[in-house]
């Protein structure tokens, strides 16, 4: 008769896993050995669970939560079965809506607010940042038209963000801009008679199939910053 073989599993201590356990052959013994909760040890620091304040918990949000309703959501309802074409232009308006969105009820006060220093990341920053880059990537680089920027310039090229004053105005117009420059996108895109047409960039040629591209990866990485810029503000998180 060849030895017995000792084999230990460590497990909790449930009576499913005692039973499942029990059923060995006659050649192998089965020891268990049981998990239970080790007991913290003396003058140890205190969890930082415990110091959570649980009314606080109670009301936090999942992050997998959706920011409206869906039957509210305006990104809904967009074409599926589309071309390359169709198919860009709905991920491009998807993202532009979803900037929208993270920027809705918010003041003048609310919209300027930085995240962390030294940073001078506001939504309203990306609002002005993204207004010029639709304008730099389809009005000028594509269209050939003369550059002429809203905020940025050689001397103060981070303006679309340092100059994100908490006002009403400037609100207003940084809204206008970036709804500007979509439509004018919009149109140059909707008339161009494929996606090979090409634009010149300092390393040169780009065809707007890589610029439709490159605005959905812009403003998928900005729409990021929005989700924590959001947050830090009110609280509210959500797809």
């Amino acid at each position: 008769m060849r030895p017995r073989r000792r084999r230990w599993w460590a497990v909790p201590p449930t009576t499913a896993v005692r039973a499942a356990l029990a059923v060995a052959s006659d050649l192998d013994e089965w020891h268990v050995m049981v998990l239970r909760p080790r007991p913290p040890p003396k003058n140890a620091w205190p969890s930082p669970r415990r110091s959570v304040d649980p009314v606080r918990m109670a009301q936090t949000k999942k992050r997998a939560d959706l920011f409206l309703p869906p039957e509210e959501d305006p990104r809904e309802g967009g074409p599926t079965l589309g071309d390359e074409r169709a198919t860009l232009v709905e991920y491009l308006r998807y993202q532009r809506l979803t900037l929208e969105l993270k920027c809705a009820d918010l003041g003048p006060e609310q919209l300027a607010r930085r995240s962390v220093p030294p940073s001078t990341m506001s939504l309203l920053g990306l609002v002005r940042h993204l207004a010029e880059v639709e304008r730099r990537w389809f009005r000028v680089r594509m269209s050939g038209l003369p550059d002429v920027a809203y905020y940025i310039s050689t001397a103060e090229p981070d303006a679309d963000w340092d100059g994100a004053a908490p006002d009403q105005a400037l609100v207003d117009e940084a809204w206008r801009n970036w709804r500007t420059e979509c439509a004018f996108a919009d149109r140059f895109v909707a008339e161009a008679p494929t996606l090979d047409v090409t634009g010149r960039t300092a390393q040169g040629p780009v065809s707007l199939r890589e610029v439709l591209v490159h605005m959905i990866e812009e403003y998928a990485r900005h729409n990021g910053h929005a989700d924590l810029l959001r947050e830090l503000i009110d609280g509210r998180v959500g797809q």
